[in-house]
């Protein structure tokens, strides 16, 4: 499974590289909002940082406004997909788009038949957002399997990028269901390094080596 972050922040986005698992970006207008700089210069500040799929969002609400604004990020960066959403107009969009050879992402995916919808309309990922389900008590882990499923059984090349996640426990449900991504917010890739046995374990072998260093 692919390991993309979900951020705009580029010192969030570089500590994530340095690691050696960073596969790709995805932003929103939430993301933007919070940092310095305009939409473009940010996409292509993450564009020199990941050598990945970023994900820039498309803003309008009607088909033909979505497709120049797709037009316009795409043309930032060969890296940049163009993050659409799941609306009649969005399915338009991204049958438009994908014939020019232009990337998408279908964002706002709550249900398997509007992944489906826009795996044939052309998106080269989709997005279904686990933790929003989970919120509203419907598992959102389940949305996933179903996708999985449906993609395979059509051999459908979309690939499948695990959205809001919210815990480690979503990154492993999705990496055990097979998915394809999990995007990532910086504080849960944090918490995935981290086990409360492993910072025992080192406290200990410090403590025993400190008697080791001692011998005369």
């Amino acid at each position: 499974m692919k390991f993309f972050i979900d951020t705009a922040n580029l010192e969030q986005i570089k500590e994530a590289a340095s690691v050696g698992i960073l596969d790709g970006v995805t932003t929103n207008p939430t993301l933007i909002s919070r940092e310095q700089g305009t939409p473009k210069e940010i996409y292509k500040a993450i564009c020199e940082i990941v050598d990945g799929p970023v994900s820039a969002e498309a803003i309008a609400l009607d088909w033909e406004g979505m497709v120049k604004e797709g037009r316009e990020l795409a043309a930032i960066h060969p890296n940049i997909v163009v993050k659409i959403p799941m609306t009649k107009d969005g399915l338009k969009a991204v049958k438009m788009l994908a014939s020019e050879g232009i990337k998408t992402n279908v964002t706002l995916i709550f249900s398997p038949i509007q992944a489906l919808l826009a795996a044939r309309a052309g998106a080269s990922f989709v997005s279904p957002f686990v933790g929003r389900l989970d919120d509203i008590a419907t598992p959102g882990m389940e949305l996933v399997q179903q996708i999985q499923q449906i993609f395979a059984n059509y051999q459908l090349e979309t690939e499948v990028i695990v959205a809001s996640i919210r815990h480690p426990m979503h990154v492993v449900d999705a990496a055990m269901i097979g998915a394809d991504i999990a995007t990532i917010p910086f504080k849960v890739i944090e918490q995935m390094m981290k086990h409360p046995l492993t910072d025992i374990g080192i406290t200990n072998f410090l403590n025993d080596w400190k008697k080791v260093e001692n011998r005369k």
